[in-house]
């Protein structure tokens, strides 16, 4: 891509976000839309496919915060024809950009000798992948990439490995990222002399621009590749097994350095990141890295006492010693039964009681309950209610 393509395409609005919006903004809107554009998802289609091309890559650059300060400051630069001073009125008064960007360097009108650095050039080295118009391409880092998977409950707590299919842009296979059609080779753009850039007079100024003959990239392809239609890259579908560790919660993002699109040019890959949703369990519930569960009692288990069983994830029933007059709710402690932590140790399992009430009651056992009834019967559990009541 040329860098005046670059600053004229509106990222923000590929996403649907507001040039203002956060980095969670910006990953939210790209999830949705790349699930709704995903290849996989439309199948047979070039509009969705190209579709998707264009949102990965608004959320490369929008979601690096680096990438997207120069990003917007580049377009800032360049908004209602960029650097048109005027100052072509003095006659003589030009000078190459090329040197402003790049500090100062040899020969620039306003450096003298000296081969400082920094200044505008690294916001445009960053984002056209050069400092004066005269460097080569730079190498560039691939994009990252999102994926999604869905664990069982007993898969998020002890851990396992899912096979994941990717879908990325990598250098087009059938050319080797070259554009070219098998059998022919790109040659050099004799309008850049295989620079990428050329040298355009504003006023009195003179402007390094990306060529438009070759659109940056220092060669002319003649006879395009018929896969990716002449530009070196292409859309990759592989399948990796990825490790999802253990104690996982809930909609948790994992991060996998590296595993995500190839770089352009001898580039770093990007990474990939993970979003993992979590199925519920008929049984046992999660709190941070203790487990949960309700465990039913009866009515003379709570008041008397006594030893209950309790099961636990994956492993042998736990006993536990209910002291009497346990309240119903109550929550009791098994301790290093939940789930793996980071260090490798387990929290704990919480059990909270419920006292269960029969749907019926007959015979010895509805004798025996009249009988406590009539025993109790100065006792009013509801006094205090009505006292704090009357209080307040």
């Amino acid at each position: 891509m040329s860098g005046k393509d670059y600053v004229e395409k509106d990222y923000y609005k590929v996403l649907g976000v507001p040039k203002d919006a956060s980095t969670a903004e910006i990953k939210k809107a790209y999830r949705k839309l790349a699930r709704e554009f995903h290849p996989d998802a439309n199948k047979g289609n070039p509009e969705a496919e190209e579709r998707f091309k264009e949102i990965s890559e608004a959320n490369d650059v929008l979601s690096d915060p680096k990438r997207r300060k120069d990003y917007d400051e580049a377009r800032a630069l360049f908004a209602n024809g960029g650097f048109r001073t005027g100052a072509g009125g003095n006659g003589g008064f030009g000078f190459d950009l090329g040197d402003l960007f790049n500090g100062g360097q040899q020969g620039g009108t306003f450096g003298g000798g000296g081969s400082g650095g920094g200044g505008l050039g690294d916001v445009f080295g960053g984002i056209f992948n050069r400092g004066g118009g005269t460097r080569s391409a730079q190498p560039r880092r691939g994009a990252d990439v999102e994926s999604e998977v869905t664990l069982s409950f007993v898969e998020a707590v002890e851990g396992t490995t899912v096979p994941l299919r990717m879908t990325s842009q990598a250098a087009c296979k059938t050319c080797s990222g070259t554009g070219a059609k098998a059998g022919t080779t790109p040659r050099v753009c004799p309008t850049c002399v295989g620079t990428g850039h050329v040298q355009r007079g504003q006023g009195g100024f003179a402007l390094s621009e990306p060529c438009r003959d070759c659109k940056g990239r220092g060669l002319i392809v003649d006879d395009p590749c018929e896969v990716c239609h002449g530009s070196g890259r292409a859309t990759s579908a592989r399948t990796m097994q990825v490790r999802i560790p253990a104690g996982v919660s809930n909609d948790q993002r994992i991060r996998l350095k590296g595993k995500g699109a190839q770089g352009e040019r001898g580039g770093n890959p990007g990474d990939l990141y993970v979003t993992v949703h979590v199925q519920d369990h008929p049984v046992f519930g999660r709190k941070g890295d203790n487990l949960t569960v309700t465990v039913p009692v009866s009515f003379p288990e709570a008041a008397l006492g006594g030893v209950i069983r309790v099961p636990t994830l994956g492993g042998p029933p736990v006993t536990l010693k209910m002291p009497p007059g346990t309240a119903n709710g109550r929550t009791m402690r098994a301790r290093g039964k939940g789930a793996v932590r980071k260090d490798g140790t387990r929290g704990d399992l919480l059990v909270t009681v419920e006292v269960e009430v029969p749907p019926e009651t007959e015979g010895e056992a509805l004798t025996a309950l009249e009988q406590y009834r009539e025993a109790t019967a100065e006792h009013d559990p509801r006094a205090a209610l009505f006292k704090a009541a009357e209080e307040a």
